[in-house]
């Protein structure tokens, strides 16, 4: 119990709450930009995450770090890209639900080649240097990617935040979001915007993959499905749609988890850290379904 009182302790806990949010925030952002668009939940996003992580090992054993990451920043761009043109593009007009068992079919297709690839071994995340550092805060040690992950969070949700209201392409993902026919219809460029939105949410998910591995460095080929739910479930928290309720669900859901792991040993709690997070999403759906921030939607007859 004198633990849990200490001032390092508490401070230590909510820093890496903070942090873990933060680096789920930014995969949260990429399922609410495609379902504000799209309606339309991505679940190979996650796996996208994970497939940046290995990118990340395999490209920086052959190059320096500094190099290393603006490859796997534009190679796991480039798959998002290509995973909306070859598995959603062809779907545009099909019933929903073909979509959506094609994302499944695209996330199991990452999986399988990644188990191939590693062979289903854990693979540990190169150390990068300048985020590994140990710094002191309130008399509590920690990593310096614990300080740099919200910070960094709250720079790219500003700059996308720019982007979205004061932008021609910001301006377009509006349009399409509140109505998909009539923005074709007015002749904006529907797969321009559509692949764009890819584009943002799978940089973004490289971003976060740095951040989340390099603070947890253990990869397998599933390492993307836990954190690629958790985000989920912060983008349906905050109301699926919306941006700063994506953000604001997952710090929520990364604190808590953080405190529940945090508990004495002894409490026994600790096993329940993910169950907490689907819980939550229980207790939304039933008391607000539409999020913290979400927008009641109505069927167009």
């Amino acid at each position: 119990m004198e633990q849990l009182l200490t001032t390092e302790y508490l401070v230590s806990i909510l820093l890496s709450g903070i942090s873990l949010g933060g680096q789920l925030a930014l995969i949260a952002i990429g399922y609410t930009m495609v379902y504000g668009i799209l309606r339309l939940i991505n679940f190979a996003h996650g796996d996208v995450f994970m497939v940046a992580g290995l990118l990340g090992i395999y490209i920086s054993a052959a190059l320096p770090m500094y190099i290393a990451v603006p490859i796997v920043i534009a190679l796991t761009i480039g798959l998002g890209f290509f995973i909306e043109r070859a598995a959603y593009k062809p779907l545009r007009e099909a019933p929903r639900m073909s979509v959506m068992i094609s994302a499944i079919g695209v996330s199991y297709l990452l999986q399988n080649t990644a188990t191939y690839v590693t062979g289903g071994q854990p693979m540990t995340y190169p150390a990068i240097s300048f985020l590994n550092k140990t710094v002191t805060i309130a008399g509590a040690n920690t990593k310096l990617v614990v300080i740099v992950t919200p910070f960094l969070v709250l720079v790219l949700v500003v700059l996308l935040t720019a982007l979205i209201n004061y932008t021609k392409v910001g301006m377009a993902m509006r349009a399409v979001s509140k109505d998909f026919e009539t923005s074709r219809l007015m002749g904006i460029k529907i797969n321009s915007v559509i692949s764009t939105t890819f584009v943002i949410g799978s940089g973004l998910a490289v971003i976060g993959s740095i951040l989340y591995f390099t603070t947890y460095p253990a990869i397998t080929p599933t390492a993307g499905a836990m954190p690629g739910l958790k985000s989920f479930v912060a983008a349906v928290f905050g109301g699926i749609g919306s941006i700063p309720g994506a953000v604001i669900g997952a710090f929520l859901i990364g604190i808590c988890e953080t405190i529940i792991k945090g508990l004495p040993s002894s409490w026994n709690v600790s096993v329940f850290s993910d169950a907490f997070t689907f819980a939550l999403l229980i207790v939304i759906l039933t008391c607000k379904p539409t999020g913290l921030f979400g927008e009641k939607a109505t069927d167009k007859v």
